[in-house]
């Protein structure tokens, strides 16, 4: 066996990048076993942390991309070790030396369409604001109750667009005063930094400030969990708060208020998959639940590993641009619990989510319905 000395450069590079808690751990394993890639492949996160403390990271390989962000081992870490700071900050430092394995290779094309177009989907700027033609949709102006930023895949992608038309409808059924910024509205830049990209998400984030800004935005509703992260916990780390609101929150809010009525009986089995960054980072739990609850003869069960316990779909991470070979894809897994727990629905609330169980259910026979929690309230309207 070939012994290694720990490398002092690439040690500090990566304490630089955020990956500092690398040493307080001690091996024990943990992380390995709640990983959910360890469910469909061999898989050690812990390695790779070993890799950081040493200075030794493996920049060119795989593995130091698969991590999904879904926080189950930061969780679990009985030593308070960083896991996703850690990978993020080996990303980083692949990222400076322009090292992506083949898998990973769309996040290149993700960020050069970040650059030119402000979203990581090729979506024109000029189409950003598409999904509303019709509708009865303002641009935003100062003074109004909320700011709806409506992200990039309710813009552009086909399927979170009809998401995007319920949000902006229940909204205007509960007279909420409300607004879009149109294609003035730019990604919030969460997984282009997940892969690495700091500078991108710099940018990104400093653009999106002066536009909230200049608009006189106070209040921001957001559907995607990862918006609403990067909003409410990462954007403050450039001097700015937003007040914040997830699109659950508001809803339970607006029907504890009675300006939204649950009246239309919605007679199915449902049950609730917790996104990673609403749930497991941010401890938004019950206001799905609540919500669910109040719908006229919905019937709602729960899922194994579900709340804290949840079940990554496998899209975090900047994975939702990267390709996961059929037999190593988390949400095939999950559509599977739901069907066990005899649901017809699989109801969620991020357009990760949504779109790998949308793909999940093309090869499993018998797999619910997949809908987003909005597209459940409008039905009960």
């Amino acid at each position: 066996m070939e012994a290694v000395a720990p490398i002092a450069e690439i040690i500090a590079d990566i304490k630089a990048s955020g990956g500092q808690s690398a040493r307080y751990c001690y091996q024990c394993g943990k992380c390995d076993v709640v990983c959910p890639w360890n469910r469909v492949r061999t898989f050690s996160i812990r390695k790779i942390v070993r890799q950081a403390t040493l200075g030794l990271p493996e920049i060119e390989l795989e593995d130091m991309w698969r991590c999904t962000t879904c926080g189950t081992c930061q969780a679990q870490c009985p030593r308070g070790v960083g896991q996703i700071p850690i990978g993020v900050a080996l990303r980083r430092i692949a990222a400076q030396y322009g090292v992506l394995p083949e898998p990973a290779r769309g996040v290149r094309t993700a960020a050069a369409s970040l650059a030119t177009d402000g979203n990581p989907l090729n979506g024109a700027r000029d189409e950003r604001d598409a999904w509303a033609k019709g509708l009865p949709v303002q641009p935003f102006r100062e003074g109004m109750e909320l700011l709806f930023y409506v992200g990039c895949y309710h813009s552009y992608d086909p399927r979170m667009r009809k998401v995007a038309v319920a949000i902006a409808e229940i909204l205007d059924r509960a007279g909420v005063d409300f607004g879009i910024l149109g294609t003035k509205e730019s990604c919030c830049g969460e997984s282009i930094r997940r892969t690495g990209n700091e500078e991108r998400w710099k940018a990104l984030a400093k653009q999106n400030i002066k536009t909230f800004v200049d608009a006189g935005v106070k209040k921001i509703l957001v559907s995607s969990p990862h918006c609403y992260h990067t909003f409410k916990n990462e954007y403050p780390e450039l001097m700015v708060r937003f007040e914040v609101v997830h699109v659950t929150e508001l809803l339970s809010k607006l029907v504890d208020e009675g300006r939204l009525r649950l009246g239309t009986a919605v007679r199915r089995k449902v049950t609730f998959h917790d996104p990673c960054y609403l749930g497991r980072h941010n401890g938004i739990f019950d206001p799905p639940r609540d919500l669910l609850a109040r719908v006229p003869g919905l019937e709602l069960v729960e899922m194994p590993d579900n709340r804290e316990k949840s079940l990554c779909c496998g899209g975090g991470g900047g994975r939702i641009w990267m390709d996961t070979p059929k037999g190593e894809r988390f949400a095939d897994l999950r559509l599977e619990q739901a069907r066990q727990v005899g649901a017809d629905v699989l109801v969620t609330s991020c357009p990760y989510c949504i779109s790998n169980f949308e793909d999940g259910r093309l090869t499993l026979e018998g797999a619910p319905v997949v809908e987003d929690i909005t597209e459940v309230i409008r039905e009960a309207l």
